[in-house]
């Protein structure tokens, strides 16, 4: 079974900052692409930023400029570097790991993490 496992997150003042890590954890599976959703209170899930298995990043226009999404491929991991915070970004942050498995073949398959909450306080 693979699946991610998420750290960070908290409470911080408006303009300040917080680093999110999501490992992927098990055996057999190749990584399509990796990133964080958020979702709201009374909103839907929408996506924060995702790193391609080429590196390619894709980062939320609301985000852009304050947020980085980076990754470290041997530890299958990923990291959201969240600076500048706004009390609108405050929200349960998931990791999605998108992957293929030696046993489905190219079927690809989405894991999600818990949530991590992000309180932005004004």
């Amino acid at each position: 079974q693979v699946r991610v496992v998420e750290s960070g997150g908290g409470l911080v003042q408006a303009g300040g900052s917080l680093r999110l890590s999501c490992a992927a954890i098990g055996s057999g599976f190749s990584t399509n692409a990796m990133g964080w959703y958020r979702q709201a209170p009374g909103k839907q899930r929408e996506l924060v930023a995702t790193i391609s298995s080429g590196g390619t990043p894709t980062i939320a226009d609301s985000v852009k400029g304050r947020f980085t999404i980076s990754r470290d491929s041997a530890k299958n991991t990923v990291y959201l570097q969240m600076n500048s915070l706004k009390p609108e970004d405050t929200a349960v942050y998931y990791c999605n790991l998108r992957y293929s498995h030696d046993l489905y073949g190219s079927l690809r398959i989405d894991s999600w993490g818990q949530g991590t909450q992000v309180t932005v306080s004004s």
